[in-house]
C-alpha cells in the first residue's frame, strides 16, 4: 500500500498537540464537593458510566486519525509488465577438421577451446533459436535451430574431430556454409546469424566456398567469421592403438594456414564482422562482441493500475465521530 498525499500526515502533529493539551487541562481541574464525610464517598466503586466517561473523546479522536489517513489516500498498486521479445535465429559453423587439435589455444586445444567458448555464449542467450552444424571435408548438421539449450550445450560437449569422429578429413567452407545457410533460409526471424569458424583453407567439398557466400547473402544472412590459431609451422596431435589397444599420441609437422581474404569476404559482402583469435584467451573476447552487436531486443511495457482504499478509512471514521457525538449528549453526556 502506498499514499498519494503522505504531506497529509503532518495534520497528526497539531492533533497529538490538542489531545495532550486537554489531557493536561483535565488534570489541572479540581473538582469539589461540600460533603460532611468522604471516607463513605470512597467505599462506593464507580459505575460502568463513569468508567467510560473517555470513550465520546477517544471515538472522535480516532475518526480525526482515520480522516487524517484517508486524506492521505491509501492506495494499491497492481503493477503488470508485459514483454516483447524479438529473438534471433543464429547457426553456428564449427570446423572439426584434426588441426582443430592443435594445442595452442586454452584450455590444451583449438576444438576444446571453441567448445567452452561456444558453451557460455549459449548460456548468455535469451530466446534466441540457435542451431550447430559441423564439418570437415564433409558437412553435418549437429543441432537444428532450437530453444533446448540443455541438448545444444550437451551436444556441443560431444563434439569430437574428424579423426576421433572417423568421417572425412579435409576443410570444406563452403559445403559447411551451403548447409548452415539452407537451416536458416526458412527462418522467420528478422535477424539471421551465421558465425563460421575455420581453422585452415577451403581444400575439400562440393560447393565452392564463394557460391556458398551467394547462398548465404541471397538469404539475407549476416555471417561473423573467425579465423582459429596462429599462422606457420605447428604440431598436430595423431591418436593412434598400440598393440595392447591403448591410445598413444603422438605429434607430425603441420603447417597451419588461414584463408583471412576469404573469411573476411565472407564477413563483409554480408554485413557482419571477421575475427582471428590467435590468442589463447583470445575467442572469449570475440564471442563478447558479437554479443553486444547481436542482441536480442527486448521491449518492457510496464502498466500499474492504483485502487483509491480511502473509503475503507473514512466511512469509520465517519461512523466513530457520529458515535462519540451521540454518546456524549445521551448515556455519557457530562452534567454541567
Amino acid at each position: 500500500m502506498s499514499f498519494r498525499n503522505p504531506e497529509a500526515f503532518w495534520l497528526l502533529i497539531p492533533l497529538i498537540a490538542l489531545v495532550i493539551w486537554f489531557a493536561w487541562r483535565r488534570g489541572q481541574k479540581q473538582a469539589s464537593l461540600l460533603y460532611s464525610q468522604t471516607s463513605i464517598l470512597k467505599q462506593i466503586a464507580p459505575t460502568l458510566r463513569a468508567r467510560l466517561l473517555f470513550l465520546p473523546t477517544a471515538l472522535k479522536t480516532l475518526a480525526l486519525i482515520l480522516a487524517i489517513v484517508a486524506l492521505a489516500r491509501p492506495q494499491k498498486s497492481d503493477t503488470q509488465v508485459k514483454k516483447n521479445v524479438e529473438g534471433l535465429d543464429i547457426m553456428i559453423v564449427l570446423d572439426i577438421s584434426d588441426s582443430m587439435l592443435i594445442e595452442d589455444m586454452r584450455p590444451n586445444n583449438r576444438l576444446e577451446s571453441a567448445k567452452e567458448t561456444l558453451q557460455a555464449f549459449v548460456k548468455k542467450r535469451v530466446s534466441d533459436r540457435i542451431g550447430v552444424v559441423i564439418f570437415a571435408g564433409e558437412s553435418f548438421t549437429l543441432v537444428p535451430l532450437t530453444l533446448d539449450y540443455e541438448l545444444l550445450l550437451s551436444r556441443i560437449d560431444e563434439i569430437k574431430t574428424a579423426q576421433l569422429a572417423r568421417i572425412k578429413d579435409g576443410t570444406a567452407i563452403g559445403v559447411g556454409m551451403a548447409n548452415a545457410a539452407g537451416k536458416l533460409k526458412e527462418s522467420t526471424a528478422k535477424s539471421r546469424i551465421m558465425i563460421f569458424m575455420t581453422d585452415g583453407e577451403n581444400n575439400s567439398g562440393t560447393i565452392d566456398p564463394l557460391t556458398a557466400l551467394e547462398i548465404a547473402k541471397g538469404y539475407g544472412i549476416k555471417v561473423y567469421s573467425i579465423g582459429i590459431g596462429r599462422d606457420g609451422p605447428t604440431r598436430i596431435p595423431i591418436y593412434q592403438k598400440d598393440v595392447f589397444g591403448n591410445t598413444v599420441k603422438t605429434y607430425q609437422p603441420f603447417e597451419s594456414t588461414v584463408n583471412e581474404d576469404l573469411l573476411g569476404k565472407m564477413a563483409s559482402d554480408t554485413g557482419g564482422k571477421y575475427y582471428r583469435a590467435s590468442k589463447e584467451d583470445s575467442l572469449a573476447g570475440v564471442f563478447s562482441d558479437i554479443d553486444k552487436l547481436e542482441k536480442t531486443k527486448i521491449d518492457v511495457n510496464k502498466y500499474t493500475r492504483y485502487s483509491e482504499l480511502f473509503r475503507g478509512y473514512l466511512m469509520p471514521a465517519l461512523i466513530f465521530y457520529l458515535l462519540g457525538i451521540f454518546l456524549s449528549h445521551t448515556w455519557l453526556r457530562r452534567l454541567p
